[in-house]
């Protein structure tokens, strides 16, 4: 199979599921939570396919949320998936007592596991990283995904960091938005650590490759389609899966290629009604007419979207 069966992979998807979206936070007019329109999200997102929502996230604009907001988040996803879903909170930063806190938080609301992402702007050394992560993941006893997006983090994790947190018991996976594929297959050869895919361009690839799953953004739309070529390419019919990832080339494009991810994510929601406005916060501007145009364009030729 191409699909990893090893140690690794099968904890992996225990813990994590295998679709998931990094969801948004929707806020109303005036910038509020909008916790309603929260709990009909993650209550779309888990029937469109997904096993696995990830709140706090990047797309979740976690950077503009309070910590006390993350909590109230996390408690209305949980409760609106009621279990048919992992539910994982976003709680890396660039301040490993802040980490720390809101690690321990997010297992007081009772998420299922924590994603953290390589700490940013400060760009420590991998030493570092390792012992960042390391005092993140002893805080909690629940499972955690490394999230390695070097476009944001400012520094890439290297194969011998992942493979070093491998070692820890509870750090079972990595969110890749690396864009390396051969970095990539260097991970999923040692067996290790489960990766996920986080790059939406990338998925097929690296499910070809042995991806364990992947945290998606256009999954906010596409979960469906994106749960079947997960699906194929673990049984491996891999020529089924890439007829199903060309197809929807032109609505990843629109959603993570032109704008951020968030902003298409949100405009693609409203156009679709789960959610009433696509409300981000400063510094993130919602789309605009023409963004908003061209995301409807990518839902109707990708048949979402029928007018």
């Amino acid at each position: 199979m191409a699909m990893i069966d090893d140690a690794a992979g099968i904890e992996a998807r225990k813990a994590f599921g295998r679709v998931g979206t990094a969801m948004i936070t929707p806020f109303t007019a005036d910038g509020a939570v909008d916790y309603a329109a929260l709990e009909a999200t993650a209550d779309y997102l888990v029937r469109l396919g997904n096993d696995l929502l990830v709140v706090s996230g990047t797309t979740g604009e976690a950077s503009t949320t309070t910590d006390l907001e993350k909590a109230e988040i996390l408690r209305a996803v949980i409760s609106a998936t009621s279990g048919r879903a992992k539910v994982v909170a976003g709680v890396g930063t660039n301040h490993t007592a802040q980490s720390i806190a809101l690690s321990r938080s997010a297992e007081e609301c009772g998420a299922d596991g924590l994603l953290v992402v390589t700490p940013y702007y400060s760009r420590p050394t991998q030493d570092g990283i390792i012992a960042h992560t390391r005092a993140i993941a002893d805080s909690t006893q629940l499972p955690v995904m490394l999230y390695d997006i070097p476009g944001r983090s400012a520094v890439p994790l290297t194969t011998p960091t992942i493979l070093s947190l491998a070692e820890h018991p509870r750090i079972l996976a990595v969110k890749d938005a690396k864009g390396a594929l051969g970095a990539s297959q260097d991970v999923l050869g040692h067996g290790a650590i489960a990766v996920y895919s986080g790059e939406d361009a990338l998925n097929l690839p690296l499910l070809a490759i042995g991806a364990s799953g992947v945290v998606s953004v256009v999954g906010h739309v596409a979960a469906d389609r994106i749960s079947t070529i997960v699906s194929l390419v673990a049984s491996n019919d891999v020529a089924a899966a890439r007829r199903i990832a060309a197809d929807l080339a032109p609505l990843v494009d629109a959603i993570m290629n032109h704008m951020p991810g968030v902003v298409a994510a949100k405009a693609a929601l409203e156009l679709l009604g789960v959610i009433p406005t696509r409300t981000t916060r400063l510094p993130l501007l919602p789309a605009d007419a023409q963004q908003v145009e061209a995301v409807r364009l990518a839902l109707q030729r990708s048949e979402y979207l029928t007018c």
